[in-house]
């Protein structure tokens, strides 16, 4: 039964990942009248309805009894202080990474990614330069923190007996927190002249139900498999969408460094999940 729900979860997180990537650069390079959402806002959105969705997985499993949920939750969170703010160290880089996503795809390849200004002409390759720079380093931001970050929320999810759900109430919880700390401090001024949800359409919605939905799987992936294992579903996935971005979008060409790094990811994913039969006894003469 684990391992179905091992490989169904990494099935789900790929194809997760790479609808994500795909819908979330078009959402942040569609041109549209009036102002482009804030991805601040989205992320302390995606957080909520994360939190709303686990809140109702809990209800489920209480026997769909809301004096049982009440006790689970008071039980396994407020009860327990010390064990909920371990997720305080996760949960905020985790939403480092959200927001730096929204950043990197806003930025990398300047041709798919670069958003024009209104108010001034900037040399063209000035600015190309300036936006993959800004777009690698929130590319490098992201890898080192959510390599430190699912250590750590693996770690903490097999040393304890509490459910997958709760703790990410918990995640959602301080990512929140955090994340309205960001909106308040980068976007305040915005949220107070446009409003917090500005620009929101369908596609956005589309993107912060993907984006809530990320958190859920990644979290079952390191229950039920590891970090590493969820590391390569995603090195999976940016292959994918690399390949819908070529032969389907037609906005992205390979290059041989490309397609070294794609036969090393299925190479490593390969040697990881492969389990060699043990050999056999020699037959002695």
């Amino acid at each position: 039964m684990s391992t179905n729900l091992k490989y169904l979860s990494l099935g789900i997180l790929v194809f997760q990942t790479t609808s994500l990537v795909l819908t979330m650069r078009y959402s942040r390079t569609l041109k549209e009248e009036g102002p482009r959402y804030l991805s601040s806002t989205a992320v302390v959105v995606a957080e909520l309805l994360k939190i709303m969705a686990c809140l109702l997985l809990v209800y489920k499993d209480s026997k769909c009894s809301l004096r049982a949920l009440n006790r689970v939750l008071h039980d396994e969170i407020l009860n327990k202080p010390m064990e909920t703010l371990k997720l305080a160290i996760p949960s905020g880089i985790y939403t480092l990474q959200n927001n730096l996503l929204y950043v990197a795809l806003s930025n990398l390849d300047a041709a798919t990614y670069q958003w024009p200004s209104d108010s001034q002409e900037i040399d063209s390759k000035e600015l190309s330069a300036g936006s993959q720079f800004v777009g690698l380093m929130a590319v490098l931001t992201a890898c080192f923190s959510s390599g430190f970050a699912g250590v750590y929320f693996e770690k903490i999810l097999k040393e304890t007996k509490q459910s997958v759900w709760i703790r990410n109430i918990q995640l959602g919880f301080f990512g929140s927190i955090f994340g309205l700390m960001g909106v308040y401090i980068y976007d305040g001024e915005l949220v107070s002249k446009n409003g917090f949800f500005q620009g929101y359409n369908q596609l956005t919605w589309i993107v912060v139900v993907l984006q809530a939905l990320g958190g859920l799987v990644i979290a079952a992936v390191i229950k039920y498999a590891d970090n590493i294992l969820k590391g390569f579903a995603t090195s999976l996935s940016i292959i994918l969408s690399t390949l819908i971005s070529y032969f389907w979008l037609q906005d992205f060409v390979p290059t041989s460094v490309f397609f070294l790094g794609a036969i090393l990811v299925i190479a490593a994913t390969f040697l990881y999940g492969y389990d060699p039969k043990p050999a056999g006894n020699p037959i002695k003469a």
